[in-house]
């Protein structure tokens, strides 16, 4: 009975010894490691939220490096207007040179107006609000700047040079002054949408290394130790096979007493 006893707990633990290797996990049960386990539930939970929150970032990031796509091209519109201005200021241009300046100018104008009405997945580039996205497993959110082409003047781009026109020297020098205002706006816009795109990729950074601490954390508890299980298992192997050998000797030894008897 004694060696039946030793032998069921050697193939208990040789078989709990065999599932850690073979799932990898040192808590196969709860009842192996349960302080631990409620441990890892909870690791794993805020890894899982960190990884939502991280494609949020990335989300915004992605939306904000569009915002400044446009805005290149505005940048790019606005260069040009602002030589518009000055070259309607020759003195030798004809009213036909001006009619043309004009044109192009007006086009230009209307470009920037159109950018204004972009979206990203359907969110506006362009609007007026703060967009407020979750950098953290509790869901704490980072305001956005916004870029709003359409704010008042000196903040914004479209009011800052509406109404002007190059279809005269008078008009084009009072268009010159209102372009180098939207130039002006125009640059304190990019540099808010480059301040943001720094902030979030040091959010994502902030992320990706908080997870992969909690990740070796919830590992040491968890995951098994292959070498020392390994070790183990052989142990236990042995105590196995020597325990099944004994049990059948000491089966045997009752035999010996009764032939005896006989």
């Amino acid at each position: 009975m004694n060696s039946s006893r030793l032998l069921q707990a050697s193939s208990s633990q040789l078989q709990r010894s065999l599932a850690r290797l073979s799932s990898g996990s040192r808590i196969v049960s709860p009842e192996d490691d349960a302080a631990g386990l409620a441990q890892s539930v909870k690791f794993q939970a805020r890894i899982g939220r960190n990884n939502a929150a991280n494609q949020n970032v990335g989300n915004a990031i992605s939306f904000s490096q569009t915002q400044d796509g446009f805005l290149q091209k505005v940048q790019s519109a606005l260069d040009r207007m602002s030589e518009l201005t000055v070259l309607a200021q020759d003195a030798t241009k004809t009213v036909s040179d001006l009619s043309n300046y004009t044109a192009e100018f007006s086009q230009l104008k209307d470009y920037i107006s159109d950018i204004t009405s972009k979206t990203f997945n359907g969110v506006s580039l362009f609007g007026s609000a703060q967009l407020a996205v979750t950098v953290d497993s509790d869901a704490a959110t980072f305001a956005m700047s916004a870029a709003d082409l359409t704010s008042g003047v000196g903040t914004g781009v479209l009011n800052a040079y509406s109404g002007t026109s190059v279809a005269s020297s008078t008009a084009a020098n009072t268009a010159l002054n209102n372009i180098k205002t939207a130039i002006q706006a125009l640059a304190n816009m990019r540099a808010k949408v480059g301040a943001n795109i720094e902030r979030l990729n040091l959010s994502s950074e902030q992320l990706t290394i908080l997870n992969e601490n909690l990740s070796a954390a919830n590992s040491r508890i968890v995951d098994v130790d292959v070498a020392q299980e390994s070790t183990r298992f052989a142990k236990l192997n042995i105590l196995v096979q020597s325990g099944t050998t004994m049990l059948a000797q000491a089966n045997v030894l009752p035999q010996s007493a009764l032939r005896l008897l006989g």
